[in-house]
């Protein structure tokens, strides 16, 4: 059986379907665990025109796919990449908590439901950044 995964996985073209199947399916996991944490709905809030939150999720969006991206290039498997990306998204909820910890002056998720697009904007460039830093040192 493990020869015959070895031998598909071989073309290219089903080398990169499963790598894009298991990122897509992983991205909404993540994705789902970030609108749980969040205090509010982000897909509501987009629907409503919450540009603050559409760039606070943009960034996620990117954050994630970046560390898959990074587990990719790194790993020789779609197992590794998944258990690296994972390990990535981790670190990324760590950061996303910190921020909130190291903002004492406001509530980023009040600010960002508000539509304070500032807050918005760095959330997103926080998201992406980390992604960057956490994806270079994935084995």
């Amino acid at each position: 059986m493990n020869q015959e995964v070895d031998s598909l996985m071989t073309n290219i073209y089903l080398n990169t379907l499963a790598y894009f199947s298991v990122a897509v399916v992983a991205l909404l996991v993540f994705m789902f665990i970030f609108n749980l944490i969040t205090k509010y709905n982000d897909w509501e809030e987009i629907k409503k025109g919450n540009v603050a939150v559409a760039m606070a999720t943009s960034g996620k969006i990117f954050g994630i796919c970046n560390l898959f991206r990074f587990a990719i290039l790194n790993n020789d498997s779609v197992l590794e990449s998944v258990v690296w990306a994972s390990f990535g998204f981790v670190l990324l909820l760590v950061a996303y908590y910190l921020f909130e910890l190291l903002t004492p002056y406001f509530k980023i998720d009040e600010e960002i439901k508000n539509g304070n697009k500032a807050v918005g904007l760095i959330s997103m460039v926080i998201s992406i950044s980390v992604s960057y830093v956490i994806g270079a040192s994935v084995a």
